[in-house]
């Protein structure tokens, strides 16, 4: 099982974990000048991890959809603290935080209700 700080906020629906780009992050002279002709580059420090899950949340009624997407909120808010987030595949990332919550087109009513979502995870520093 997925989860955020122990929580399974995503469970209810098919979801996927993405690690964002990693590694260092190269900077070109020409973009800093803004001149083309300008050679060169310089390594200007690591990309910072972003942690992407995307998918559906799914309930039988919109209230429990709400109750869902309200959750998930409440810890993007500034507020609340980090958390291990657990992919539930055996990939763990410690100290992270939710940055975003971007639900993604209105809500899909069928035999249950669903709306499909991306969330962001990055660290605490």
């Amino acid at each position: 099982m997925s989860s955020f700080k122990g929580v399974n906020l995503f469970g209810s629906g098919p979801h996927r974990f993405t690690v964002g780009r990693e590694g260092r992050r190269v900077v070109t002279y020409a973009a800093l000048t803004g001149d083309p002709s300008v050679p060169g580059s310089f390594a200007s420090g690591d990309h910072e991890l972003r942690v992407t899950v995307t998918g559906r949340l799914t309930a039988a009624s919109e209230a429990a959809l709400w109750s869902q997407r309200d959750a998930i909120t409440a810890q993007a808010a500034s507020a609340s603290g980090p958390g291990t987030l657990a992919d539930g595949k055996g990939r763990t990332w410690t100290d992270m935080k939710l940055l975003t919550f971007t639900p993604a087109g209105p809500i899909d009513r069928g035999r249950v209700l669903s709306l499909a979502y991306t969330a962001e995870f990055g660290p605490t520093d």
